[in-house]
């Protein structure tokens, strides 16, 4: 299956309660060879309408943040744990999250991203398999058994709260910073070794836990 066809497969998705609410599936967009994916929470009110990852207000910004650091959305892939908006915006339940989450995870297969970005601490609590707080994460490379991590803040939060602009626009800072020496990396390593990111930057691990509730920070 390619990542069309799992598109197709999920379009009149019914394996939750999710589905007797939304609008429309919201699956993914951007590159489908994508170096670079972005993983956000669940679609809100303008995505379920149009269909379409952060076109919203928090949209807005990302793409900002994208083009601050020289990259654009046409060549990056942007995600939802979730693909359906949840009623009135309410955090995702567990078991919406258990039933979605492994189509994310086949999403990240087919698309071998470099990197993956999760915004804010959802994203980043599914993809950790751990209850984390994104402050004490983020701007961190984690290592993973399947891909590379880094968590950064979400942008709906720095609408939120005026005071993470700053972290936010930092945040995107590393991740160029942190783009920049796995490009180098790939230019001094033969393409048939695996290019690891910079002992600076890197990170063990996490063992996942046993399935928690988890403590949301974006609404």
């Amino acid at each position: 299956m390619n990542l069309a066809e799992l598109g197709t497969f999920l379009h009149d998705c019914q394996q939750c309660r999710l589905a007797s609410g939304r609008t429309q599936v919201v699956f993914g967009t951007g590159n489908p060879q994508a170096r670079i994916m972005f993983v956000g929470e669940a679609p809100g009110y303008y995505e379920d309408q149009q269909g379409i990852p952060f076109v919203g207000a928090a949209g807005k910004l990302l793409t900002q943040l994208l083009e601050s650091v020289g990259l654009s959305r046409s060549e990056v892939y942007i995600a939802n744990v979730i693909k359906c908006r949840p009623p009135n915006n309410r955090d995702p339940l567990p078991d919406e999250v258990e039933t979605c989450k492994p189509y994310l995870l086949q999403q990240i297969q087919l698309i071998k991203p470099k990197l993956v970005c999760s915004l804010g601490n959802f994203a980043t609590q599914a993809l950790l398999g751990k209850k984390v707080g994104i402050t004490k994460v983020r701007g961190q490379v984690f290592q993973l058994s399947d891909f590379v991590l880094f968590p950064l803040l979400h942008p709906a939060a720095a609408l939120h709260q005026g005071n993470l602009q700053g972290p936010l626009r930092e945040d995107f800072q590393k991740l160029k910073q942190v783009l920049d020496e796995m490009a180098q990396a790939e230019t001094e390593t033969p393409a048939s070794s695996p290019v690891a990111p910079s002992p600076l930057h890197s990170q063990s691990s996490i063992p996942s836990p046993p399935p928690a509730q988890m403590d949301l920070f974006e609404s």
